[in-house]
This record gives C-alpha cells, sequence and structure tokens, in this order.
C-alpha cells in the first residue's frame, strides 16, 4: 500500500470518528430583608401532607428540639418560570417544577428524588452528612419589594437546645424567591443564641452543612447512555475555565481551598439541558466544598449531592447568603447574573455561562443555533429545520468538497487502468502500488486531497454536534408525528419483551437508516478507488466496518443529531452520483481522446 494512500485511511478514520463522537459590579449588593420598601402576608397556598407530628429529636450529643411541633404541611410559591414546593420538615424545597419546560405534556420536575430522600437544602451539623436537621420549622410567608421589583420571602426558624451549654439557639432559613421569569433562589441561613454566646453548632471544627440533591431532573431510568449524564463542576476564583470534578473511589469529592484569597466561584449539578449551581455570596466563609455519587439498583439510580460546609466561627451569630440558579442551561438566562441591572438580586460577574456544556467551537454553535432558530421561525419544525440547515451546509462546503469528489470520479473513468496494472502485477503488491503512484502523477489524482476536506469540514461538524445533542430547544420537539416525537432522544419503533446485547429492549429505526446510509456513502466514495494487496481488507473495514462500529456508538443518540447525519449522508451520495455520472463520462471522453492521439502519433512515427 502506498504511503499516501495510508495516510489518506488513517486521516480519513480518524476524522471520522472524531467528528461523530465528540461532546454594583465589584462588589454583590445584598439584600436587607428587615429593611423593605412595602411588606405584606402572603397567604400559602397548601396541600396537606402529613398532620402527624413527631417526639423531640436530639442530633447526636450536640443539640435537640425545643418547644412544641409545627405542622409538617407542605406549600407551594411560583412565579413566571419555576414552581417551588417547600417542607417544613427540615425546611427544605421538595420538588422545583420548570412551567416553560415540558415532559409529557407537564413541567418538568428539576428535582428528582425517591420518596424517603431529604430535600434540597438541607442543614447538617458541621460537616456530618448523615445526620440531617430535618426538624419541623415555623414559616411565615411576606412579599416583599426590592431593587424595582417582588420577592416571596419564606422564613423557617426553629429553636434549639445545646445540650453541652444548656444555651437556647436559633435557626432560620430564609428563602426569596423572585416574581419574574428568574430562575435564581436566594437562601440566608441564620442562626443565633439567645444569650449571645458562641455558636453552638460546631462538628469537627466546622460550623454546619448546607447540600443539594438528590438529583437534578428530569427523570431517568439510568445514565449509562453517552448522551445523559449528570456531571458536578467548579470554577474557581483564579481559573479562567469550569473543571469537571472526579470522585474517589467511594463517590466522594473533596475540595479545601489552600489559600486565604483561593476559593471556589461556585459548584454546579448539571445534565444535558438542567443545572444547579450553588453560589457562596460571603468570600471566605467555606471550608469545604464536597459532592457525593451513589448509584443503588432501585428508585433513583444514581444520586449526586453537593454540599458546601461553612467554616466555625467565634461569633454569636452568622447570617450567610446563598444564591442557587434553578433552570436551564440556556445562556440568555445564566448571563443574567454577570451584570447588577439584569437580575433583581443584584448579583454580577458570577461568570454562570461557563457552567454550560459547550465544545470548545462554543462560538461556533453559537452561529449555528441562531442559522438553525432562524429557519424555525420561518418553518416551525425543528426536524425540517434541521435538513434545510444540513442542505445549507453541504452547498457552502460544496467548493471545498468537489475536488475531492471529482477525484472519485476520475478514478472511476481509470478503473480499466487500474485493472490493467493488478492483472499486469497479480502477485506483486510493490510493483502495483509504484505502477498506480506512476499513473496517479500523470493524471494528476491525489489521494490525500480528499483528506483535506474532511479535516476543514471538521469544526463545522463538531460544533453542529455539540448544538444538536444539547440545544435545550430541541427538548420535546416533535418532527413527525407518531414515531420521531422528541428530537433530543432517540425515537422508538417498538419495545421488545426481552433486551438485545449492547441493544437493549427499544428498538430504534434512525440508527439503522443511518448505517445503511454510511454504507453506501463509503461505497460510492470508494468507487473506483484502487485496491491492491493488502488494500482490500483496510477498504471493506472502512465500508462495513466503520459503520457497524457507529451503529453501536449512535444507537442511543438523539433524534435530532441522527437526522442531521442521515440528510448528510444522502446529500453526499446524490452528489456523487451526479459527479459521477457527469465528470466520470467527460474523464472517460477525456481518457479516450489521450489514447486516440496516442495512436496517431505512434503512426505517424511509423510513416
Amino acid at each position: 500500500m502506498d504511503r499516501n494512500t495510508v495516510i489518506a485511511i488513517v486521516l480519513s478514520a480518524i476524522v471520522i470518528i472524531a467528528a461523530t463522537t465528540i461532546q454594583a459590579v465589584f462588589f454583590t449588593p445584598e439584600i436587607d430583608y428587615e429593611a423593605m420598601e412595602t411588606q405584606q402576608t402572603v397567604e400559602a397556598d397548601t396541600a396537606v401532607v402529613s398532620s402527624s407530628t413527631a417526639a423531640s429529636k436530639a442530633y447526636g450529643t450536640l443539640f435537640k428540639e425545643v418547644g412544641d411541633q409545627p405542622p409538617v404541611d407542605k406549600f407551594h410559591i411560583e412565579n413566571d418560570v419555576i414552581d417551588v414546593t417547600f417542607d417544613p420538615a427540615g425546611a427544605t424545597v421538595s420538588s422545583v417544577k420548570l412551567k416553560e419546560h415540558k415532559t409529557n405534556g407537564q413541567p418538568s420536575e428539576f428535582i428528582f428524588k425517591d420518596e424517603g430522600s431529604v430535600g434540597a437544602f438541607m442543614l447538617y451539623a458541621g460537616n456530618d452528612r448523615t445526620n440531617p436537621i430535618d426538624a419541623a420549622f415555623n414559616y411565615s410567608v411576606k412579599q416583599i419589594s426590592v431593587n424595582d421589583g417582588n420577592i416571596i420571602q419564606v422564613t423557617f426558624y426553629r429553636d434549639f437546645l445545646d445540650m453541652e451549654t444548656g444555651n437556647t439557639f436559633t435557626i432560620r432559613k430564609i428563602f426569596a424567591i423572585p416574581q419574574n421569569d428568574e430562575y435564581m433562589i436566594q437562601l440566608v441561613v441564620d442562626i443565633d443564641t439567645a444569650d449571645g454566646s458562641s455558636i453552638p453548632l460546631s462538628f469537627n471544627g466546622d460550623c454546619y452543612s448546607l447540600s443539594f440533591g438528590p438529583q437534578v431532573g428530569p427523570e431517568f431510568d439510568n445514565l449509562s447512555s453517552n448522551y445523559d449524564y449528570r456531571r458536578v463542576s467548579i470554577l474557581r476564583n483564579d481559573k479562567g475555565s469550569k473543571t469537571n470534578i472526579k470522585y474517589d473511589k467511594n463517590g466522594v469529592y473533596t475540595y479545601v481551598p489552600e489559600k486565604e484569597d483561593e476559593y471556589l466561584d461556585w459548584m454546579s449539578l448539571g445534565g444535558k439541558y438542567f443545572v444547579a449551581i450553588a453560589i457562596p455570596e460571603t468570600d471566605g466563609i467555606i471550608s469545604e466544598y464536597t459532592a457525593t455519587n451513589v448509584t443503588k439498583d432501585e428508585g433513583v439510580s444514581q444520586e449526586n449531592y453537593i454540599y458546601l460546609t461553612r467554616e466555625a466561627t467565634s461569633a454569636s451569630s452568622v447570617k450567610d447568603v446563598y444564591s442557587y440558579y434553578l433552570g436551564p442551561q440556556s445562556s440568555s438566562d445564566l448571563v443574567k447574573y454577570d451584570r447588577a441591572q439584569d437580575n433583581i438580586f443584584g448579583l454580577s460577574e458570577h461568570r454562570l455561562k461557563k457552567a454550560s456544556d459547550t465544545s470548545w467551537l462554543g462560538w461556533l454553535e453559537t452561529i449555528l443555533k441562531w442559522c438553525l432558530t432562524l429557519i424555525y421561525k420561518v418553518i416551525p419544525n425543528y426536524g425540517v429545520a434541521i435538513i434545510i440547515m444540513t442542505i445549507v451546509i453541504k452547498l457552502l462546503l460544496h467548493p471545498l468538497t468537489k475536488r475531492s469528489m471529482e477525484s472519485t470520479a476520475k478514478m472511476g473513468a481509470l478503473q480499466p487502468k487500474i485493472n490493467e496494472i493488478k492483472e499486469r502485477f497479480p502477485d506483486d503488491p510493490q510493483a502495483q502500488n509504484l505502477a498506480m503512484a506512476k499513473l496517479y502523477k500523470e493524471e494528476n489524482i491525489k489521494p490525500m486531497s480528499s483528506c483535506w476536506p474532511m479535516l476543514i469540514q471538521f469544526p463545522i461538524l463538531i460544533a453542529f454536534y455539540g448544538l444538536l445533542n444539547n440545544n435545550i430547544d430541541l427538548r420535546g420537539a416533535m418532527f413527525i408525528p407518531g414515531w420521531i416525537t422528541d428530537l433530543s432522544i432517540p425515537e422508538t419503533i417498538c419495545t421488545l419483551p426481552f433486551s438485545i446485547p449492547f441493544l437493549g429492549n427499544k428498538i430504534h429505526l434512525l440508527p439503522i437508516l443511518y448505517t445503511v446510509s454510511m454504507i453506501f456513502s463509503m461505497k460510492i466514495t470508494q468507487q473506483g478507488s484502487s485496491a491492491a494487496a493488502g488494500q482490500a481488507g483496510m477498504m471493506n473495514f472502512m465500508t462495513y466496518g466503520m459503520p457497524i462500529i457507529f451503529f453501536f456508538i449512535l444507537y442511543n443518540a438523539p433524534s435530532g443529531l441522527l437526522v442531521y447525519w442521515s440528510v448528510m449522508n444522502v446529500i453526499s451520495i446524490g452528489t456523487q452520483i451526479y459527479v459521477n455520472k457527469k465528470k466520470g463520462s467527460q474523464f472517460k471522453l477525456e481518457e479516450a481522446k489521450k489514447e486516440a492521439d496516442k495512436l496517431a502519433s505512434k503512426k505517424k512515427k511509423r510513416r
């Protein structure tokens, strides 16, 4: 096999694999919840879950509840985009529904949890994550006007007794829900003692831990697919980009700031479409950032918690402010918290857009998304928009691929000469390759020329892959009723009562269509290519082996991604057939003319 052909095949394989598998300015304004412009009590819309009360509970040897047990009826507060359900047991949030993002026609549940799991925003004593402070809290609900807008303030409070000193202290958790279209929630953790003594909540040198979990929705069966995941990321104040954390063998990750001026801007837990971002608004108070990963056989198959551990203090009270973004990985929603005037809380410079999962070609994804959205506005069907976008991309790239296709057509026209070389040197591969290299040079055919257009297309393919794999606008977007009902997930034509190894029990048609189109595309592209001894096996692998490998890799790929690649293959097949027919005839005529000129020249010499 000649060196150029080897390089061409290797580069082509690398490009194909890569293309298909890759995916108030300086200080935060603080809201004074006590100094308000206007204030009025708001009646909470409650849904009774349980009216039973529990006996007073002691939390290890540290402290115990004081006073009568409050009722534990859940209630909810909503704004334009989220509906938050509060649970007085532990003063937690048991549900956050995203009103603008539907699952099966209903608002998507952001907090994915089992019935017995603790709610989000649970407090723990010190850094002990095994003993939640799940006492029933009293609460009040008020509306507050602030920063030219309104928020609903939910205040939970409960007294506890320090069992060592006999002092009483109060824990307050104050939630603020903006009454607009923001996905940000603020939480104040306020702890003080009745007699001004030091903070009793101390465990291994820490004050308390605040958790978020057990999982970010939407609901899933498992996360074994390459196209769904839950990932914890961090952004440090001294780093320009986020870092995806790695758990230890016990499924735990811990980050402890080593310097006084080193801290995390935020810690996030997210999937493809939604993300929870925890932001301590006071720098330097968090002594430890922790994330845990637990897999289970029943219920939520993977639970991921993130914890912020507050350092101990000798003060008589603490009042810490946290912001939590709970919503879609949408740039327009995330960038609101870079400028104080763009959000009701006056937050700035949080760089939340870095939490979204984009490739290194995020700028190109943004351009492609703008184009896709523009087409969708004209034809409100994302499946059709993807097809039109694919055609447009193919037209724009045609000048780059034209030479490669003409080279393929020319090799088809030279097939008689290629066969003649094989017949002349049937058992001498080296002689075959030398003769073919000479033929390529005489006919000005460069095998490597077919690779350069693919390399140039590589950034566009990767960016389009990232766009179609992570674009939240495709979530729930129907293409063909009854078949492709959601472009963000695999389509299913039937479900078997048994599982097929590596595939499962759901039969998807698009991966089959994609594989067939890829095989035809490979066959037509290689039509007329030389196949000296040692080359046939490699060419057969490229034609059949690669598509079969991709069939398994892409079997659970989102429908939108497979629509794009299948249409791209069909266009390539049609274009190559056209070029083969048009240019092939032209090249055959040229070859015939050359042969006629040679014969005429020989006859002339004989005379």
